[in-house]
């Protein structure tokens, strides 16, 4: 039988299988069967007179003295047209029920608005953390597009919450990538925002697996932690002599590392991740200036002596091929 995809993520620590939670009315992840109800509310919400008038017109629209333009790239991404969607059956389905989004759905003031409008009350707000303290049994929990951190889970699933899961499937592809990491023995090198909800349930993944993971914002952050592969000589060993560098190191990234995490040891196989909200374009570019980094056996004192350290392998997985990103 062909597995669905939270079953094939089970080794990511969910510790249930849909076919048991859907089995008694626990879990939601492919809808509620109820679009077509919903179908004229979501167009009269998220419709625009004005941008049909600019799409009829080729992206371009005159009046009088003042012409608008189209940007080629508008509107929701598939993942997060899917997320407002359930979103919406979910308050068709469950008349008079408590329900509730560990966090924005997406971050879209608008549609944020319009979910506490339709009366879904949210257990985060700003990228902070989930307050579970009143969420009861049998009330209705939604995740948003970006997914939530394994442990989060966890906890909504021992409080026997129903759960609407609109986790955007580009997501869950890199979950699955930097669990494999960790199975193969690589460090993920997440490219992201580490304050954000995604990144956040990616790196418990790679945790959740066994693994650990460091998290690079930009071009510029992949290039320091390149030059510390290159200068530090230790790479994939034990440093015995000046610990600045490794002092430094866990200094500039305190906030996007895995618990106990040592660059000597943990940089000498990564793999590379993209997060969906940055461009895969500059993940790739990340990926490939990562995969050109050779540690120098001589940088250290007394190096000279020693075999070099193994060559650093790197695996890259970006999520998407568009240059936008999704849910944001």
């Amino acid at each position: 039988m062909r597995q669905t995809r939270l079953e094939r993520s089970a080794g990511l620590g969910y510790g249930f299988t849909v076919t048991e939670a859907v089995s008694t009315g626990q879990y939601f992840n492919k809808g509620l069967g109820l679009k077509k109800q919903i179908a004229g509310r979501l167009t009269a919400d998220y419709t625009s007179d004005l941008v049909k008038r600019l799409r009829e017109g080729g992206g371009l629209l005159a009046e009088g003295r003042v012409t608008l333009r189209m940007a080629k790239e508008l509107g929701f991404c598939y993942g997060v047209e899917r997320a407002i969607q359930y979103a919406y059956e979910t308050v068709e389905k469950f008349p008079g029920k408590r329900l509730f989004l560990t966090s924005e759905i997406i971050h879209n003031p608008q549609v944020n608005a319009r979910m506490d409008q339709m009366g879904i009350r949210f257990l985060a707000k700003n990228g902070g953390e989930s307050d579970l303290s009143g969420v009861q049994a049998g009330d209705v929990v939604l995740i948003p597009a970006f997914g939530v951190p394994v442990p989060l889970m966890g906890c909504l699933r021992e409080k026997n919450a129903i759960l609407v899961d609109t986790t955007c499937g580009s997501v869950i592809q890199v979950w699955r990538r930097v669990e494999q990491y960790a199975r193969d023995g690589f460090t993920a090198v997440v490219h992201g925002k580490y304050e954000h909800e995604e990144t956040r349930a990616t790196c418990s993944c790679a945790v959740a697996a066994g693994g650990a993971y460091l998290v690079v914002r930009d071009m510029a952050e992949a290039r320091f932690v390149c030059q510390y592969i290159e200068e530090s000589g230790c790479v994939g060993e034990s440093r015995t002599t000046n610990h600045e560098p490794r002092k430094a190191f866990l200094e500039k990234f305190a906030n996007a590392v895995s618990p106990g995490f040592d660059p000597d040891r943990d940089l000498s196989r990564v793999g590379v991740a993209n997060q969906t909200t940055m461009l895969s374009s500059e993940s790739l570019a990340i990926a490939l200036e990562s995969s050109t980094a050779r540690p120098n056996s001589s940088s250290v004192s007394g190096a000279s002596t020693r075999s070099a350290p193994p060559r650093r392998t790197v695996r890259t997985r970006c999520s998407r091929s568009s240059k936008n990103p999704s849910p944001s």
